[in-house]
């Protein structure tokens, strides 16, 4: 038991700091909804500490923050929607509902407990239609926000949300989707993380039955081509037209030409040696 007095709003204060400040140290996690479901993208150079997981056939997880702690979430969640799919039935387990049992174990932890966990989670939800989708923002103190189009989180948050807003769209395609999701994530004027330490996965409505699936390897790789692509350039005027000539050189002046004739050209041939035109120095 800490020793001395300290107030609950002071208690709680620094509790708050204390787990922003270990939530900030991690790298941003980008969820945003595009035409066929959710899109989950998170740089990772870790191949087995997964940030992005499934929950259930059509729910997905998210987090930043200390692995140990969000990890232990995550299987918990995964628990309780097992226990009520079987127990009931499998339309029964919702985004909703595990976000409200992780905003509870949240809100208890950082009331009672002495530290609060340093973990921001994101539950999204897939449904039929782009209408029926659900991205729920839990921070470590059990607050729950329900995001529409998008959200951010760790990090740099603010500002990789400030970078999403400009350029989210409605109904974007899943290589647009990306390519808004990496340009929120890099730092204007920065590299964009190579495809090895990025973290990719989609809730997509159109697959049957498990509706989460990561993109890795190769096709990871065709995604990002199709958004790195750059447009077609039409050729240049020297490629299009190759047989058309050249603009005409004037004539010199000791050449003969059909323009001889003209009095405004000189004559054809000169004097030989130099010509005193008056501003030679005597």
């Amino acid at each position: 038991m800490p020793f001395g007095y300290a107030s609950p709003e002071q208690i709680m204060r620094d509790k708050a700091d204390y787990a922003r400040k270990g939530i900030a140290r991690g790298r941003s996690v980008v969820v945003l909804q595009y035409v066929d479901g959710i899109l989950f993208v998170a740089p990772n150079p870790s191949r087995a500490l997964h940030k992005i997981s499934e929950i259930y056939d059509r729910i997905g997880f998210a987090a930043v923050g200390r692995y140990n702690e969000f990890e232990e979430l995550r299987l918990g969640g995964i628990r309780y929607a097992d226990i009520n799919g079987y127990t009931y039935d499998r339309s029964d387990v919702t985004g909703r509902g595990l976000a409200n049992l992780y905003a509870s174990n949240l809100g208890r932890i950082f009331t009672e407990s002495i530290k609060s966990l340093e973990v921001e989670v994101v539950v999204a939800e897939v449904g039929e239609t782009k209408d029926g989708d659900a991205i729920y923002r839990l921070t470590f103190d059990g607050s729950v926000f329900d995001e529409h189009g998008f959200a951010a989180m760790g990090g740099q948050a603010e500002a990789v949300a400030g970078r999403l807003k400009e350029r989210y769209r409605e109904s974007m395609s899943l290589a647009d989707a990306l390519e808004v999701a990496l340009t929120a994530l890099t730092e204007p004027g920065g590299e964009r993380p190579p495809v090895a330490q990025l973290e990719v996965a989609v809730l997509d409505r159109n697959r049957e039955h498990r509706k989460f699936l990561r993109l890795t390897g190769a096709r990871l790789e065709r995604l990002l081509a199709q958004t790195t692509q750059p447009p077609a350039s039409p050729p240049p005027a020297s490629e299009s037209s190759p047989e058309s000539p050249e603009s005409p050189e004037p004539p010199s002046k000791g050449s003969a030409g059909s323009s001889g004739s003209s009095g405004d050209t000189p004559p054809p041939t000169g004097p030989e040696g130099p010509v005193d035109d008056g501003s030679s120095p005597l």
